[in-house]
């Protein structure tokens, strides 16, 4: 009888599940999905209830016909592929083609590839999820009813290539909104004011100025502060009030994937792709002995809090043989999920606590090693005791006027012992010790400091603090933004500088088209919305049909009315604020094959075009073409000059022939064009050879006076002259056999010289 076949979804799963299944199993992979909708047609009939059609994978034969062979005669298939939607889709796609009379499929979820993990779910297969599969297939047409239907309206309107997204076009509108409350942010003035004191106990500690009265306290300006240090001059310093209390804090969850991705970019520094990407190894098997591969990690996409009670009692034990009793809780510390359709799968933790840190270092990479600490410390941290924290405030009177002075020391450090401030996701701010002192201390003033202060614009959203916008507004799910992220940037709607969002000028006009055109498609809490609805479907609460149905017939109104309605970049442009500097008529922004640029309204008749930047403010600000010519630098094309301009990506070389020559060079190009300092051999001509580069890219050297002299050679001009026939120039050679070396090209000269 053919032993029962494993079908999982990764490759590098295999060597980890068959160690602890034995020889009992045949074990192999899908290596990721082998259907989906086909790549260059719609392949969705709406008609006809949005039936799909799923088509192999081109490139995946090899892999289908592995997967039959493997199966062989075999009644039995676990199919193991990832247990989430996606998983789902790829067990329902292998259950069809490898469907055969009297053949069994099981669906196994390994949650975490350990001996545990695997053989508990063997031993309690289930059957495929057909509300999993609907959800994935709800969610796989739902982006392409968008992707392919809008798509093609920006390659027409706008320039090819482009793409929107169901998600990632949500993604962008937040980026570009953000950006335009930078622009229109004017920032406001105001002031502090800081007292340094003493009592008659050390430490000396700060306290700041904060009501007039029993008033809140605004400074706006330097006079009302100058008028307020005058109305302090003379004052003394009591503390009228002590408020003192000790704070519990709770330590946070276990991960889940948006605050694993959040905490290993902000503390780690990795993207969120990459995050994933290292996450995806800790959870399919590292070595930690020869030929041992073990899962370190539970599954890693999951919006879940939820922890397994033996993992939380093994963490229990722990720490109490590592920190002490006064240090573990009496039962297990276990965190809410806010939706309960998500918790399909565990929090990220540890599939041991027992493999430390410390004790696997050797076997992980450096980058492996960073994100399992930061999983594994804060799994720990979250069955450690809560935190006492002593918290101190002062109420200081000098006439009308109230400062206050907080501070505050830990009384008992809980889980800060592993987790400390810097690491916990709500760290206290500055701290200050304050000194042992009642009420009615008088105190004395050694300095007191006023400060200018402005207010600040919103901050760009770095890829942090954009996958916690997305998670908190519902838009997508966490398996998903690293993609969001990648693609965002891949289509150039979105730039990284300095590690934060900034869009795109092809990234604003995409977006106010496309929420012009499809405001439901754009808006934050309808694609929100649509995220729930799939949860719904995933629970068997709404039929996938119904949802695609409510949600295509005012798309297809919108898509008809943007196909005859959506402003055409290509041809009229956006209209700006700016007149045309030659004519008056108004400056449209439009885009061509080099980006975005602004041109004349009143074209054919005037020409004017320039390429532009935006100030901080969002005002765009032609950019005039520097006719400045480019010592030494000469087209390599028809000689003439080449002269430095402005373009898309700064400054660039063309050629002083346009619009008969159209050549361009980098400005830092050390290519084609460039002087070799050699005249031209050519008798009558007053030349030089410049070097030059072919149709096929190879470089030779010519005369700049091409095509008047029809000078050119392979090999390099040297601006030395032949010691033994007089010729104005050697050139310079390489062979294998003897190097580099100067010869002369002069026929019937033999003359060769080494160079050193």
């Amino acid at each position: 009888m053919a032993k029962p076949l494993i079908i999982v979804e990764s490759p590098t799963k295999i060597r980890t599940i068959k160690k602890y299944v034995g020889k009992d199993y045949n074990v192999t992979s899908t290596s990721g999905h082998i259907k989906d909708l086909p790549p260059k047609e719609f392949g969705i009939d709406v008609e006809k209830n949005f039936k799909a059609t799923y088509l192999n994978i081109k490139g995946k034969q090899k892999v289908i016909k592995a997967l039959r062979t493997a199966a062989d005669n075999a009644e039995d298939i676990y199919l193991a592929p990832d247990p989430d939607r996606e998983g789902e889709a790829i067990a329902y796609h292998t259950a069809e083609i490898l469907k055969k009379k009297g053949r069994q499929f099981h669906r196994v979820l390994f949650h975490e590839l350990t001996q545990k993990g695997i053989l508990d779910a063997l031993s309690t297969p289930l059957e495929l999820n057909h509300n999993r599969y609907n959800a994935q297939q709800a969610r796989r047409i739902l982006d392409r009813l968008v992707g392919y239907q809008i798509s093609p309206l920006l390659w027409r309107k706008v320039q090819s290539n482009l793409s929107a997204g169901r998600v990632q076009s949500v993604a962008v509108r937040i980026i570009c909104e953000r950006e335009r409350e930078i622009q229109a942010f004017n920032p406001e003035e105001y002031w502090s004011i800081t007292a340094n004191l003493e009592g008659s106990v050390p430490p000396p500690f700060d306290a700041k100025l904060v009501k007039k009265g029993e008033e809140k306290l605004t400074i706006h300006n330097e006079e009302a502060t100058n008028h307020i240090l005058d109305e302090l001059a003379d004052k003394s310093y009591v503390i009228e009030k002590i408020t003192q209390k000790t704070k519990k804090r709770t330590p946070p969850p276990p991960f889940n994937t948006s605050k694993l991705q959040q905490d290993a970019i902000n503390k780690l520094k990795f993207s969120a792709k990459k995050t994933m990407a290292l996450a995806q190894q800790l959870y399919e098997g590292i070595d930690l002995a020869q030929d041992e591969p073990v899962g370190l990690i539970t599954y890693m996409r999951t919006d879940s809090t939820r922890i397994a009670a033996e993992a939380a009692i093994e963490a229990q034990q722990l720490i109490r043989e590592t920190f002490g009793d006064d240090y573990a809780l009496d039962a297990p510390r276990f965190f809410a999920n806010k939706k309960k359709v998500q918790d399909a799968h565990e929090a990220i933790r540890p599939t041991s606590v027992y493999h430390t840190p410390e004790q696997i270092a050797s076997h992980l990479s450096k980058d492996q090693l960073s994100l399992y600490t930061l999983i594994w410390k804060r799994f720990m941290a979250s069955q450690m005791q809560q935190a006492l924290i002593d918290q101190s405030t002062f109420a200081i009177r000098a006439g009308v006027y109230l400062f206050s002075a907080s501070g505050s020391q830990v009384k008992f450090p809980g889980f800060l012992a592993l987790y400390p401030p810097g690491e916990s996701q709500d760290p206290d701010g500055k701290t200050q010790n304050l000194p042992e002192l009642s009420e009615g201390s008088l105190l004395k003033l050694h300095a007191i400091d006023p400060k200018q202060h402005f207010t600040s614009p919103p901050p760009r959203f770095s890829e942090a603090s954009l996958v916690k916008e997305l998670e908190e507004n519902g838009i997508g799910r966490p398996s998903t933004y690293a993609t969001i992220l990648s693609t965002i940037r891949d289509k150039g709607y979105v730039d990284l500088v300095n590690k934060y969002f900034r869009p795109s000028e092809l990234g604003f006009i995409v977006n106010d088209l496309l929420v012009e055109n499809f405001p439901d498609i754009l808006d934050v809490a309808f694609t929100a919305k649509m995220e729930n609805d799939l949860d719904r479907v995933e629970t068997a609460e709404m039929d996938y049909i119904d949802l695609l149905a409510h949600f295509y017939s005012p798309f297809e109104k919108e898509l008809d009315a943007a196909k005859a309605g959506m402003l055409n970049i290509k041809g009229v442009g956006v209209p700006t604020h700016l007149a045309c500097p030659q004519c008056s008529n108004k400056l449209h922004i439009k885009i061509g094959k080099n980006g975005p640029f602004v041109a004349c309204s009143g074209y054919p008749e005037c020409n004017y075009s320039r390429n532009y930047e935006r100030d901080e403010k969002g005002v765009i600000h032609p950019i005039e073409y520097s006719n400045e010519i480019a010592e030494g630098k000469f087209c390599d094309k028809c000689g003439k000059p080449m002269a430095v301009k402005q373009g898309r990506f700064g400054e660039f070389l063309a050629c002083t022939g346009y619009p008969e020559c159209k050549n361009t060079q980098s400005v830092h190009s050390s290519g084609p064009g460039n002087k070799t300092g050699v005249k031209c051999p050519n008798s009558n001509c007053e030349g030089e050879i410049l070097e030059k580069k072919s149709k096929r890219g190879k470089i030779f050297y010519g005369c700049n006076k091409y095509p008047d002299c029809t000078f050119a050679s392979w090999d390099k001009p040297v601006d030395k002259p032949c010691p033994q026939c007089g010729a104005s120039f050697l050139v310079e050679k390489t062979t294998k056999k003897d190097g580099n070396f100067y010869k002369c090209s002069t026929e019937g000269c033999d003359f060769r010289e080494n160079i050193d």
